[in-house]
């Protein structure tokens, strides 16, 4: 499994996202908001943008990535729907997310940001696990 949508809250979406390693958590992460965000398995991978993010913990790494990934999807226009962690070093990513440009026959749910509420990454020697809120 790599991700499932929590139904606790009213007007927030929870998910929880799983890795084998920490970039396949990032990626599954990414996955798991946009599938909120637009019908990911419709939208074609013709654009790509390059991220490069650093940080000073892995929970505030996750953070970054998928605000930057809602950031750079609301200022280009984009539906994304793959996401590759080319490398990681230390508390330092580079990364590719790709998509298409916005349509409404692919949209669904207005997603304005990523609260704290919830947020945790958990180890253990299976792999990640990650809980994110979106605030919609």
């Amino acid at each position: 499994m790599k991700y499932k949508l929590l139904d606790d809250l009213t007007s927030d979406v929870m998910f929880e996202a799983y890795g084998k390693t920490f970039e396949e958590l990032l990626e599954n992460s990414a996955m798991a908001m946009f599938s909120v965000i637009c019908r990911v398995e419709k939208i074609k991978p013709t654009t790509t943008i390059k991220i490069e993010l650093s940080s000073e913990s892995k929970e505030k790494l996750l953070y970054d990535w998928l605000s930057a990934l809602l950031t750079r999807s609301d200022i280009h226009g984009l539906f994304l729907s793959r996401f590759k962690i080319n490398k990681i070093s230390g508390l330092c990513l580079s990364a590719e997310a790709s998509g298409e440009k916005m349509s409404q026959g692919k949209g669904e749910t207005l997603v304005k940001g990523i609260p704290y509420y919830g947020f945790k990454i958990h180890e253990t020697d299976k792999g990640f696990s990650a809980r994110v809120t979106l605030d919609i």
